[in-house]
């Protein structure tokens, strides 16, 4: 092992901020920085982000979090990066200047062009190939959409002049002075244009796509040497980058779930459950995605998931958009302030509907109100809603998998709230386990890097770290069947609901 005084910067660019913690070699979060950047919505459906907001941002977090533990950037050990998957960013090899905005994992518009792919016949081979379905989700129909709107783009891409990556790749161009374009198997396996099984590109797929192969960044394991920070570019120091993996895979390597059958669920923007099936890439037949874990080795792990759009983020619209709460904080004293809904559902799908459902036509739904609803019941019942998601895709896990859960942990910024795990705990019957560290995406990026490193020597080692800050027990008793079975109603309202004749 490494000496105590290792540190391990991760950063955590995440899809509404950028998280950055220094963390210890026994896995201790010593500082955090955070900074927060715009969202941009140009039409219904769509999402984007100007990537010089994600650089920005991730130079002051980093910033702020090492002058916090009063670390000199010159003294890491290893820099390890953690992201929001699916994103997607084509940018100039030369300057580093993206020719369009990034497409965010949120967006919509390439439902089209999806439809057009199923209608083909190109369902089963990508779920057999890829692990996932054909939605606008993933980045594979995102890339084709720039390579097809953007002026002069094909032709620049042709010629080997630009570059295509998910947010990593992108940060990984910038961080190393575009000495580096390369990203990890855990965010290809979320392009829809990568086979897992073989561990490459898939030529039919980006043939379909019209996607140039030379826009493509090299894969590489989770844990590893991916580049060295250029000075004049990142902080004066040049620091290993040792760790990287898409938000999700690396929360579960953050939470320990190392063994097959652990399952976690983060519960930020989105809401992600995830479950390690080891060395087996089990095939779903119950609206899940099959993808690759983080690996710290040449063998490869996966995991079973079902992604849910919006959790968090309709937190984010009760806030920004009908101004029923003015700091997200106060959702959860707001919910604990009535006993239930009062009969209140609220369908988030305000980007479609993720897993189990996959309709990216479904819309938002309020249903249920009466002239007794108030502000506190709307509140619970997006509380609520993100629990209901989850037992949406747990059911559907526990049917592909075969296996049971003895436990869920969670993690993400939602799960601070008590009213919101003790209600997941009753809906799903089994004990919730909060972590100590809140932040375990960041903390995944941190151990990756750190076994890139030695600062650690083995994921054995990392399991002993992981601790709970609380454990919500299932109340007897609890009637939340029928609750349930109303909210599988209020869901059906919201399928299909913005579908074109």
């Amino acid at each position: 092992m490494a000496s105590a005084s290792a540190r391990i910067l991760a950063i955590d660019a995440g899809t509404t901020g950028v998280t950055a913690l220094v963390v210890d070699d026994r896995g201790r979060v010593q500082a955090k920085g955070y900074r927060e950047f715009p969202q941009s919505f140009p039409r219904p459906g769509w999402v984007e982000h100007d990537p010089e907001d994600w650089w920005t941002a991730m130079i002051s977090a980093s910033s702020d979090a090492l002058a916090e533990a009063q670390t000199q950037p010159s003294h890491l050990a290893a820099v390890g990066i953690t992201n929001q998957r699916e994103t997607t960013v084509v940018w100039e090899r030369e300057g580093l200047r993206p020719v369009h905005p990034a497409i965010v994992w949120q967006d919509r518009r390439t439902a089209p062009l999806c439809v057009e792919l199923r209608d083909e016949g190109w369902e089963d081979r990508v779920r057999e190939r890829t692990g996932l379905v054909v939605d606008p989700y993933f980045s594979g129909t995102k890339l084709a959409w720039i390579l097809e709107n953007v002026g002069g783009a094909r032709e620049e891409a042709e010629a080997g002049r630009l570059a295509f990556g998910t947010v990593d790749t992108y940060l990984m161009a910038r961080l190393t002075g575009g000495s580096a374009h390369v990203t990890d198997r855990t965010n290809a396996s979320r392009t829809m244009l990568y086979d897992i099984h073989r561990l490459d590109w898939d030529d039919e797929l980006l043939d379909r796509l019209r996607v140039p192969h030379q826009l493509l960044p090299a894969v590489m394991p989770s844990s590893g040497t991916f580049g060295l920070t250029d000075p004049d570019r990142f902080l004066g120091a040049r620091v290993p980058i040792s760790g990287i993996g898409g938000d999700q895979q690396a929360a579960l390597f953050g939470q320990a779930c190392f063994d097959p059958g652990q399952t976690k669920n983060t519960y930020g923007t989105g809401s992600f459950v995830l479950m390690n099936t080891g060395h087996e890439a089990p095939r779903s037949t119950a609206g899940l995605i099959t993808t690759i874990a983080c690996t710290e080795g040449p063998e490869v792990h996966y995991a079973l998931e079902g992604s849910i759009f919006v959790t968090g983020a309709a937190i984010q619209w009760l806030r920004d958009g009908l101004r029923l709460i003015e700091r997200a904080d106060q959702t959860g004293p707001v919910a604990e302030s009535v006993e239930d809904t009062g009969g209140v559902y609220f369908v988030p799908a305000l980007t479609g509907l993720g897993a189990p459902w996959w309709d990216p036509y479904a819309r938002g739904t309020v249903v249920g109100i009466t002239r007794g609803t108030t502000r506190a019941h709307l509140v619970r019942a997006a509380v609520e809603a993100m629990a209901y998601q989850t037992r949406d895709v747990v059911d559907a896990m526990r049917s592909d998998a075969g296996i049971g859960l003895t436990d869920l942990k969670a993690d993400g910024g939602a799960s601070a709230m008590d009213v919101l795990l003790q209600f997941q705990a009753d809906l799903l019957g089994v004990p919730v386990r909060r972590s100590r560290v809140q932040e375990t995406t960041a903390l995944g990026a941190a151990y990756l890097a750190g076994l890139g490193e030695g600062v650690w020597a083995s994921t054995a080692e990392l399991a002993s770290h992981w601790q709970a800050e609380r454990e919500f027990e299932p109340h007897a008793g609890a009637a939340t069947e029928s609750r349930y079975a109303g909210w599988r109603r209020a869901v059906e309202r919201s399928l299909r609901w913005a579908e074109p004749e």
